[in-house]
C-alpha cells in the first residue's frame, strides 16, 4: 500500500508498465484484474467483485486456507533457518512423502521451486548415467532456468533452438497426434517413437541420461497420454542407459482423484526413477523437492561436491507442506477431485454435443482441457474464439485460461475445493457465450 493509501487500479498499472519488465506478462492485459484478495476458490478484485478461480493450481487446498496460514505463522514466530541444522519438521515431512510414493523413491532433496526441482533432476540424472542426453515430448515445459529452457520445446523454438544433446519425441495426442483415437496401440506406437529416436542417436554416439516427461502435459494442451506409454518408454530409455523422470509440478498432490500422482494413471508396475514436485506442494508458498532412489543419491553424492539450498526444506516450507498433506487428507481433496471432475467432464462433454467449437473435452480428476475447433473435420484451433471466450467469461466473474500450441485449449486446474455448484456455474457461462459466438458467426455468413 503506497503513504497514502490504496492506489488506483490505474496507477498500478501504470507502475506495473515503468518498473517491471514487460516480458512478465498480465492475465487480460487490455483489462487486467486488480486483486487485493482471495478465499478459497475465489478471488477479489478492489471493488469486492468475486471472481471463480478455475486456474489457479497453485493455491491447491484453496486460496489462504486459515490451517496453512496458521502453521506458517506459528512456525515463524519460533524458529527458521536451514537444514544444516537438525530439525524435525524436514524429516517429519519427507517421511509423510514417503507414504505417498512407491517404496523405491525413498530419498528426497528440498528447494523452493519446480523449476530448480527439474533443474536438479537434471544433474542427477546425468551424474548417475554418466550421459548427456536428454529425450522430451514436443510443446514440453519444465521450467525457466537456462537448463530447463534447453529441454522445453514449449520455449526454445522461439530461443536460441534445439540443442545438439535434445532429443524431441512426438506428443502422445490422441486428438491432434500422429496416433489418434482410432488407432489400436497409440501407447506402443507413440513409444516406438521413441524407441526410434534412441536408436538413431545410438548410431551416432549420443548417450541418454533421461527421458523428461511431464506425467500429463499441461501446456501442451491438457494432454492425457494413453495408459501403458509410461512402462514402454521406461523400457526403452532405461535399456539405453538412461532413467525415467516423472515432472509431477502442475499435477501431483491428488489432482487426478484416481490417484495421489499422475503417474500412477499409468497403472500399479509404473515407477519412476526420479519424480519431481512443487506448485500445490505449499499452496501459495515457495517449496519443491526430488524424490529419487538410494543408488541415484549416492551416485550424486559420489562427487563429493555438497549440494545446498538455502531456504530448501526450511522449517516453515516443511511446516505448511506437512499442513497442505493434512488439509488434502481431512478434507478428502483427493476424492472430491474425482467427484467434482467427473461432474464437470460429463457437463462439458454435454456441451461438446451442443456445440460445434467443442472439438474434444479431456481430463482426469481437476485436470481437465476443453479444445476448441474451427472445424470437426480438420480440428483447427480456434484461436480467437478461445481468446474471445475467455474475455467474455472474465466479464461473467469467472477465470479461465487458454494452452495448447494453437492457445484454443480451455484450461481447468482450479483449487480442490472447487464445488460441483461451481462446475454447474462455469458450464452455464460457457454454454451461454458459446450460444453468443455461434450466434454471431451465423449471421456473418448470411451477410
Amino acid at each position: 500500500m503506497s503513504a497514502g493509501g490504496p492506489r488506483s487500479r490505474g496507477e498500478t498499472l501504470a507502475l506495473r508498465h515503468q518498473l517491471i519488465g514487460s516480458s512478465c506478462k498480465l492475465f487480460f492485459p487490455e483489462n487486467p484484474v486488480k486483486i487485493i484478495q482471495a478465499k478459497n476458490q475465489y478471488i477479489y478484485d478492489e471493488n469486492g467483485n468475486a471472481y471463480l478461480d478455475c486456474i489457479n493450481n497453485v493455491a491447491h487446498v484453496g486460496h489462504c486456507h486459515p490451517e496453512v496460514v496458521r502453521a506458517a505463522h506459528q512456525q515463524n514466530l519460533l524458529l527458521n533457518t536451514n537444514t544444516r541444522y537438525l530439525h524435525d519438521n524436514l524429516v517429519d515431512y519427507a517421511q509423510r512423502l514417503s507414504k505417498t510414493l512407491p517404496e523405491k523413491l525413498c530419498i528426497f532433496f528440498f528447494l523452493n521451486s519446480g523449476s530448480e526441482a527439474n533443474d536438479l533432476a537434471l544433474r542427477l540424472a546425468r551424474q548417475y548415467t554418466k550421459h548427456e542426453d536428454i529425450i522430451v515430448l514436443e510443446d514440453a515445459y519444465h521450467g525457466h532456468l537456462t537448463s530447463l529452457i534447453d529441454i522445453s520445446p514449449y520455449k526454445f523454438r522461439n530461443l536460441g533452438g534445439q540443442k545438439e544433446w535434445v532429443h524431441v519425441a512426438p506428443l502422445p495426442d490422441t486428438y491432434r497426434g500422429l496416433y489418434r483415437e482410432d488407432h489400436e496401440a497409440p501407447a506402443r506406437a507413440y513409444a516406438d517413437e521413441v524407441e526410434k529416436i534412441i536408436d538413431q542417436g545410438l548410431k551416432k554416439n549420443r548417450k541418454f541420461a533421461a527421458f523428461f516427461v511431464e506425467s500429463l502435459p499441461s501446456v501442451a494442451g491438457q494432454i492425457i497420454l494413453p495408459e501403458g506409454y509410461f512402462q514402454k518408454t521406461a523400457m526403452h530409455i532405461r535399456k539405453a542407459g538412461g532413467v525415467f523422470v516423472a515432472d509431477e509440478i502442475q499435477v501431483g498432490f491428488g489432482r487426478v482423484g484416481k490417484h495421489f500422482w499422475a503417474f500412477q494413471l499409468q497403472g500399479e508396475d509404473f515407477i519412476p526413477d526420479i519424480v519431481t514436485m512443487g506448485k500445490p506442494m505449499g499452496n501459495g508458498h515457495p517449496i519443491a523437492c526430488v524424490a529419487t532412489t538410494k543408488e541415484i543419491a549416492e551416485a550424486f553424492s559420489a562427487t563429493g561436491v555438497e549440494y545446498f539450498n538455502t531456504y530448501g526444506g526450511n522449517p516453515v516450507s516443511c511446516a505448511i507442506g506437512i499442513t497442505v498433506l493434512d488439509v488434502i487428507e481431512k478434507e478428502q481433496l483427493q476424492a472430491r477431485a474425482l467427484q467434482v471432475g467427473s461432474l464437470l467432464m460429463k457437463l462439458l462433454t454435454q456441451q461438446k454435443a451442443k456445440h460445434p467449437l467443442i472439438g474434444d473435452v479431456r481430463g482426469v480428476g481437476l485436470f481437465i482441457g476443453v479444445d476448441l475447433v474451427k472445424d470437426q473435420e480438420s480440428r483447427s484451433p480456434a484461436t480467437k474464439e478461445a481468446e474471445f471466450i475467455i474475455a467474455r467469461l472474465k466479464e461473467e466473474f469467472v477465470i479461465l485460461s487458454s494452452d495448447g500450441p494453437g492457445r484454443n485449449v480451455l484450461k481447468f486446474k482450479p483449487p480442490l475445493c472447487f464445488s460441483a455448484e461451481d462446475a454447474k456455474l462455469v458450464v452455464k457461462k460457457l454454454d451461454k457465450i458459446l450460444t453468443e459466438v455461434e450466434e454471431a458467426e451465423a449471421s456473418r455468413s448470411l451477410c
